[in-house]
C-alpha cells in the first residue's frame, strides 16, 4: 500500500510499500478509509532521530497514530459500527488476554501494537484494518479533524483521572504543547477552578490566555513560584502537572505542590532527574507518572461532542497526504506557534 514512509532519520517519502497482514477485516475489526491523521510530536521525533528510547527504526516504517476516518467494511461479528460511519480509532493494540489488559491497565501491556511505534507500521496510509473494539463512532458534531485529536486529548484525560481532581482544584500545567494544551481543556472540564499554565513560548500561551480558569506564566521570567503564591494564598497548587519533558520543572515542583497535594509526570525527560525525596514525604505529595492512556477514550470523543472543548485554536496547519513531507518538514522547524499540523488524506469513493 502507499504511504508516508520514514526510510531513516532526516529522509520521507511517499511511495508503495508492503505490510504485514491483510486489507480484510477478521471477525472482530474493521477497514477504515483513513481521512485525518495529526503530526504527533514522537512522529517528528522518529523523522528527526529514528529512535525513542529503546525504540528505534530499523526498516522503514509508515508514521502516525493519530486518525480519524470512515468505515468501508466490517467483520461478522461487528454489530456496534457499519459501512459509512465517522469513526476515530484508540491506535494502541494489546494483547486482550495479558494480565495488564485484564487488570485494566491495557496500556502497559509489554506486547502492545501501537502505530507507528517501531516496529509497528502507523496510519498515514489511505486504509487500515483495526480491531472494531478500539474503533468509536465519532458524534457528528465533531469533525474529521477534531476526531484526529481525541488521540493526544485522551492523554489529558488520563492525566486528570490519575490527579483525582476535586472541584475548585487550582493546578499547574508546565509545558503548552498540544498534550499541555488540550490537559489544561480536560482540566477545566474535570472540575477545576483554575489552571496555571507555564511554557517558554508565549505565542502557545496567547491561544488560551483569555479563557477564564487560565492564569498564564512565561516561564523565562522564572516567575512561576510567585503566581502560584499569590493564586493560592501562599498554599500550594492541589495538583502539579509536568507536560514539558524538560527537565527543570523537577527542581521547584515539589515547593509548588500544598501539602497532601499530587504531581502528575506526563512529558517524559531525555535524562534522568533527581526529587527530593525527603520533602516529597514532609508534604505527603503523592506522585505518579503516566503512559498514554487507558478507558478515557469515550469520555474524551464525549468531551469534544459535548462542546466544552473547543480546540479551534491548536489547528496550525493542514496538509494534504501530497505534500505530508512538507508537512512534516514544518512540524521539525518547531515554530513557536504551531500546536498541531494535521493532514487529510484523499477521500476515496464511498467515504
Amino acid at each position: 500500500m502507499k504511504g508516508l514512509v520514514l526510510e531513516r532519520p532526516g529522509v520521507l517519502a511517499i511511495r508503495d510499500i508492503e505490510v504485514p497482514g491483510t486489507l480484510e477485516p477478521g471477525p472482530d475489526e474493521v477497514r477504515i478509509d483513513i481521512r485525518t491523521v495529526g503530526i504527533c510530536g514522537s512522529d517528528v521525533h522518529y523523522y528527526e532521530h529514528g529512535r525513542i528510547g529503546d525504540f528505534v527504526v530499523n526498516e522503514p516504517m509508515i508514521l502516525g497514530h493519530e486518525a480519524s476516518g470512515v468505515v468501508d467494511a466490517v467483520g461478522k461479528n461487528v454489530t456496534h459500527l457499519a459501512p459509512g460511519d465517522r469513526v476515530c480509532m484508540e491506535p494502541g493494540i494489546p494483547n486482550f488476554s495479558s494480565v495488564q489488559t485484564l487488570q485494566g491497565h491495557y496500556n502497559l501491556d509489554p506486547a502492545v501494537r501501537f502505530w507507528a511505534t517501531p516496529p509497528v507500521h502507523g496510519c498515514l496510509t489511505p486504509q487500515v484494518v483495526h480491531p472494531a473494539t478500539l474503533t468509536y463512532k465519532m458524534p457528528d458534531s465533531v469533525s474529521f479533524a477534531e476526531g484526529a485529536l481525541v488521540e493526544p486529548l485522551a492523554v489529558g484525560v488520563y492525566a486528570v483521572d490519575q490527579a483525582r481532581i476535586h472541584p475548585g482544584d487550582i493546578a499547574v500545567v508546565t509545558g503548552a504543547g498540544t498534550i499541555g494544551l488540550l490537559l489544561v481543556f480536560a482540566a477545566i472540564a474535570g472540575g477545576c477552578a483554575e489552571v496555571i499554565v507555564s511554557d517558554v513560548a508565549q505565542e502557545k500561551l496567547a491561544l488560551i490566555a483569555d479563557l477564564p480558569e487560565v492564569t498564564v506564566v512565561d516561564a523565562r521570567s522564572g516567575k512561576l513560584a510567585e503566581v502560584v503564591a499569590e493564586r493560592t494564598a501562599g498554599n500550594g497548587a492541589d495538583v502539579f502537572f509536568e507536560c514539558s519533558g524538560s527537565t527543570r520543572p523537577y527542581e521547584t515542583m515539589i515547593d509548588l505542590v500544598r501539602p497532601g497535594g499530587t504531581i502528575v509526570l506526563v512529558g517524559m525527560p531525555a535524562e534522568k532527574v533527581q526529587l527530593d525525596v525527603v520533602a516529597l514525604q514532609v508534604k505527603e505529595i503523592t506522585v505518579t507518572g503516566t503512559f498514554r492512556y487507558a478507558n478515557v477514550w469515550d469520555r474524551a470523543l464525549k468531551l469534544l461532542g459535548s462542546g466544552k472543548i473547543k480546540p479551534g485554536p491548536l489547528f496550525s496547519g493542514t496538509y494534504d497526504f501530497a505534500d505530508s513531507v512538507a508537512a512534516f518538514e514544518r512540524a521539525a522547524e518547531h515554530r513557536p506557534q504551531d500546536v498541531k499540523l494535521q493532514i487529510n488524506m484523499p477521500a476515496t469513493a464511498g467515504s
